[in-house]
């Protein structure tokens, strides 16, 4: 039998709590008091001790996984799919180690739609300065040239990027199930052009800068002794603050700040962005979009900002699991009516 490392924490306590529970009133007290105690201790912050450190491989081969040829995920020594419990009675580790396992998976995917789709990484926006907050799409050569057929695809929201449906499938099953590879190819050998959206990726983080405060004795008419005096105790006092600090909150990350993306700080946003500079420049007659999940929504609020440009160009739309809904995003009565004759959707609930 095994025992969690968190049941071993509180197992005194509860035992007390058994002990003093038979007792009388002056008992229970106790017990009032114990549970308070309990309710204190933070599990999580406690735990993060004996934590390993949140120090991850950079790449696949360092995590020992590898795609086979069938597109899986796979341990290259043992040939098992990837597990997620590295470590027993470790969530926040495993977790931290899943997501660094991810943002490796999402750069893979990416050098997949340059090597394999032959898509071109463009930068956005198209008139950022060097210094300013970027993102991207991907997009076919023929993309703005082809004059019959254009295909564009939109992921929904979370963890995943430009080619991707679900970080999941493709770490659980395989690229086929997870990533919009399958579309990007087919569409490319049904002569279409293809533009890949990257609706998530509205930000850059970057650490928050360190504020330095001035200590008060620098500017004080104080005699020198006694100045230097206070500045010993001061780093002292830092000193230990620092060492509990260390002690207390051994994995503490680092404090990040948030630079959004100009005109591309939120899916919609992006989306409406590609649409002004991409889409309605093209030269297709024929616009198609596949949209899954939050990308539905963000389809929706372009048609009820570009409506009659939207109208005049895109032919169909293909919805997968959309979270999309056109009373609250308040779309109008000749939006509903075109939905109704242009959107093909797999959820049968969906009514306009």
């Amino acid at each position: 039998m095994s025992i969690s490392l968190r049941s071993l924490i509180l197992l005194p306590i509860w035992i007390s709590m058994a002990h003093i529970q038979q007792g009388g009133p002056d008992e229970k007290e106790k017990t009032t008091a114990l549970k308070d105690l309990l309710s204190r201790i933070d599990l999580d912050e406690l735990m993060k001790k004996d934590e390993p450190p949140l120090d991850f491989p950079d790449t696949l081969e360092g995590f020992e996984y590898a795609f086979n040829e069938k597109g899986q995920l796979r341990h290259i020594k043992t040939g098992e799919p990837f597990v997620f419990n590295y470590r027993e009675d470790l969530h926040r580790w495993n977790q931290k180690r899943y997501e660094a396992l991810g943002e490796i998976i999402t750069k893979y995917v990416y050098e997949l739609l340059e090597k394999d789709c032959n898509l071109k990484k463009i930068s956005i926006p198209v008139d950022a300065s060097e210094s300013e907050p970027k993102s991207f799409i991907f997009m076919s050569e023929d993309a703005l040239t082809n004059p019959q057929k254009l295909m564009v695809l939109i992921h929904g929201s979370g963890v995943v990027r430009a080619g991707q449906w679900a970080r999941r499938l493709i770490i659980n099953e395989d690229l086929d199930s997870g990533t919009q590879i399958p579309f990007i190819k087919r569409a490319m050998d049904e002569g279409y052009g293809v533009i890949v959206l990257n609706p998530n990726e509205n930000y850059i983080e970057v650490e928050k800068p360190k504020i330095h405060v001035q200590s008060s004795s620098d500017s004080s008419d104080e005699p020198a002794e006694k100045r230097e005096r206070k500045d010993k105790v001061s780093k002292e006092t830092k000193k230990r603050r620092d060492f509990y600090e260390k002690y207390r909150n051994p994995q503490r990350e680092k404090e990040m700040m948030q630079l959004y993306i100009r005109e591309n700080g939120s899916p919609e946003e992006h989306a409406v962005y590609v649409w002004d500079h991409f889409i309605a420049q093209s030269a297709a007659e024929n616009v198609f979009f596949v949209a899954h999940s939050y990308g539905g929504l963000a389809f929706v609020e372009l048609m009820i900002q570009r409506e009659a440009d939207v109208k005049s160009k895109v032919t169909a739309v293909a919805l997968t699991d959309s979270v999309h809904n056109v009373w609250h995003q308040e779309a109008g009565k000749t939006i509903r009516e075109w939905m109704r004759e242009s959107l093909c959707t797999l959820q049968d609930s969906v009514k306009y």
